[in-house]
Parts: structure tokens; C-alpha cells; sequence
């Protein structure tokens, strides 16, 4: 077995990569999957759009919690088995779904899938991250995202098997899953780099936030953004008298924009610097997401602009994680890991929930106008950030 500090030092091998980057490209697909999906199913049920909001919100309460226990059983155990124990939880409760129709047996269900998801991302990006060495960080991390995007994308899509069986979507991503599980079993096992004994977890956590506070950002927006778009865009769209096939196009639309500009903005954050980029994206995706309302039911206009949308804000959370390794140093990296997970659950549980009452008590529009004021604020605050570089 590797120690924690070998092991960490260790370059990406290509089948570790590829593997990995397959991990999240069925997780990703999941996700993309089960939030319009079990939205659909619910509104189709009769479920009022704020108790839609609070039931998608379980998964991301699920991450939540688990942001505060993972750390150790990674150190403990390696990432590799806790990437297996993630996707088993994952793939059991997938195929519990088409079981039941209670809310609160789907809230549980969510719940651990937030839970089994929470689990196996944070092993497979910290994996990666503290493998990747600094000149190629913004490409590696944002292969990362890309495969994240890719399976985000493809998710929606399985909206259109619906037909063929209510389970049918269920037991199409379990398989997938079963696929990558073996290819898991395959890898060594390895452990993270340990911060010194006399770093308390506290101290751990304060310094990160001193250091990193701003690009610690980007993980809240981009769980605020991705719930809020597959929660409650397919309700939005419902209500403008869109198909569910057009509903999960522009979700892929959303993001394929993330596919094409992933990998390019990562390479060019290796050369132009994490903080101009993340500004230039935040005021871009701001303006996308101020004229979705005015498209109204333009097929056409709303495809560009989710495009635009999704490949400027799609790469958020994986050049947070890249800046963070810019600016921290290596052992209280995983520190800096957990707090964007958190940080992405608590985006996650406010988007759907707020979204679902802005929809019922203010207006239709609400979720576009309160993403664009988000992604603003956060460009804003880009030009008070001086990041000091940090790492040992």
C-alpha cells in the first residue's frame, strides 16, 4: 500500500485518468438525469412547484452533510474505495426510484444520492488536483468539468425513454454505472497528502478561507446555477407551453456551451491567469442569463443563449478548484475541497427551493433574473480579490 504522501506525489496515469474522467462523466449524466426528470414525473403527478423545489433539493442537502465526514475516509481509506462506495450507493438507490411514487420515499432516495455523488466527486477531483502538476492544472481540472459536462448534458436526454417504461431511464443509468465500477476495481488504491499533525482542522479551514475566500465562490454559483436550471427550468418551460423534448434540448444546449469552452478556458487560464477569466465569464453569463426572459418562447434565441450561458458559467467550479490549488498550499488542499462541496451543496439547496417559490409567488422569470444578479455580484467582487500565492 502507498503512503499518503508517495502516493500523492504520484503523476496521472492514463488509464487512472481515462477511468476517472469516465467516473464523472456517469455521474454527471445521473445528476442530469434524476433532477428534470423526477421534476417532470412530480409535475406530471399533480406536486406544486414549491414542494417540487423542496424535494429536488434533497440530493443537494445529501452533499451537504457529507461534506462534513468525507475527508476522513478518504485519508482513511483511499480514494479508490471511496469511489466504489459512492457509485454502489448511487446505483441502488437509482433503481429504487421507479419503485415507489411517495415524496418522502424520493426525498430519502435523494438524499443518499447526494450522498453517494458527494462522495465519489470529491475523491475523484481531489485525485485528480493533487496529481496534476501546476503548469497543466487548468487543462487537467478542466477535463475534469468537461467530463462532468459531458454526462450533465447527456442526462436530459434520457427524458426521451420515458415511453418505453417509467423504469426504463433508471435501470439505462445503473448499467452505466456497473460499466465504470469495473474499470474502478482495476485501479490501485491511493491516498491524499496529510496536513502536519499540529494543523488542527479549524486552523485548516480559517487559513483557506483567508487565503481563497474569492475563488471559493464559484463552487455556491455553480450549485446555485445547475440545480436551478435542471429543477426548475423544466417547470419554467411547462409553463411557456414547451415540449419535454425541447426541454431536455436546451438543457443539452446548456450544456454543450459548457463542453465547447471547458477545456479552452482552462488552458487559457494556465496562461492568462484563474482571476480575469473567472471575471470575464461571470459578466457574460450574467448577461445571458438577464435576456433569457426576454427570448420568451424562441426556440432559436433560447438555444444561443443557453449555449452562451453554459459555456461561460459551466467551467465555474472547476477553475475554482484550479485557482485554489494555485494559491493553497498542497496539505491543506483537501480543506479547500471540502468547502467548495459544501459550498456547492448549499447553492444547490437554495436554487431549486428558491426557484420553486419564485416561480409559485413572484414570477415565472424569477430564477433568470436571480442567476444574472448572482454571477454579476461575483465579477464584481473579482476586482477587490489580490490573491497572494500561498502554497509550499
Amino acid at each position: 500500500m502507498s503512503s499518503p504522501s508517495i502516493a500523492s506525489a504520484l503523476p496521472l496515469s492514463k488509464f487512472r485518468l481515462i477511468a476517472l474522467l469516465l467516473v464523472v462523466i456517469v455521474a454527471g449524466m445521473s445528476q442530469g438525469l434524476l433532477l428534470p426528470l423526477l421534476s417532470i414525473l412530480l409535475e406530471d403527478a399533480g406536486v406544486s412547484s414549491d414542494m417540487n423545489g423542496v424535494n429536488s433539493a434533497a440530493m443537494y442537502i445529501g452533499i451537504f452533510c457529507t461534506m462534513f465526514f468525507v475527508e476522513k475516509p478518504v485519508s482513511r481509506f483511499g480514494y479508490k474505495r471511496v469511489i466504489v462506495a459512492g457509485i454502489t450507493l448511487v446505483t441502488i438507490c437509482t433503481l429504487l426510484f421507479p419503485l415507489s411514487q411517495s415524496l418522502a420515499v424520493w426525498f430519502v432516495l435523494r438524499l443518499l444520492v447526494g450522498v453517494g455523488d458527494s462522495s465519489l466527486h470529491y475523491a475523484t477531483q481531489l485525485w485528480i488536483v493533487s496529481s496534476s502538476p501546476p503548469d497543466r492544472r487548468g487543462r487537467y481540472i478542466s477535463l475534469y468539468g468537461m467530463s462532468y459536462g459531458i454526462g450533465f448534458s447527456l442526462g436530459p436526454l434520457g427524458i426521451n425513454l420515458l415511453p418505453l417504461g417509467r423504469a426504463v431511464p433508471f435501470v439505462v443509468t445503473a448499467a452505466f454505472f456497473a460499466i465504470v465500477l469495473l474499470m474502478v476495481l482495476r485501479m490501485n488504491n491511493e491516498f491524499p497528502e496529510r496536513a502536519p499533525k499540529e494543523e488542527t482542522r479549524e486552523n485548516r479551514f480559517f487559513r483557506t478561507y483567508r487565503i481563497a475566500w474569492f475563488v471559493l465562490i464559484p463552487g455556491f454559483l455553480y450549485g446555485l446555477m445547475e440545480s436551478s436550471m435542471n429543477s426548475n427550468f423544466p417547470l419554467y418551460g411547462l409553463r411557456i407551453e414547451l415540449s419535454h423534448h425541447w426541454i431536455s434540448l436546451l438543457l443539452l444546449a446548456f450544456g454543450s456551451g459548457s463542453l465547447i469552452l471547458q477545456l479552452p478556458l482552462g488552458i487559457w487560464s494556465d496562461r492568462i491567469g484563474r482571476k480575469p477569466i473567472l471575471i470575464a465569464c461571470g459578466v457574460v453569463g450574467a448577461l445571458a442569463f438577464l435576456a433569457i426572459p426576454a427570448a420568451g418562447g424562441e426556440i432559436a434565441l433560447l438555444f444561443l443563449l443557453f449555449m452562451i450561458a453554459g459555456g461561460v458559467v459551466g467551467s465555474f467550479y472547476s477553475l475554482g478548484l484550479a485557482f485554489a490549488a494555485d494559491l493553497l498550499p498542497k496539505p491543506i488542499l483537501p480543506a479547500a475541497n471540502v468547502i467548495a462541496s459544501i459550498h456547492f451543496s448549499i447553492g444547490s439547496i437554495l436554487g431549486p427551493t428558491l426557484g420553486g417559490f419564485g416561480i409559485r409567488y413572484l414570477s415565472i422569470h424569477s430564477i433568470f433574473l436571480f442567476l444574472g444578479a448572482a454571477f454579476l455580484v461575483f465579477a464584481l467582487l473579482g476586482f477587490i480579490f489580490r490573491p497572494s500565492r500561498q502554497a509550499a
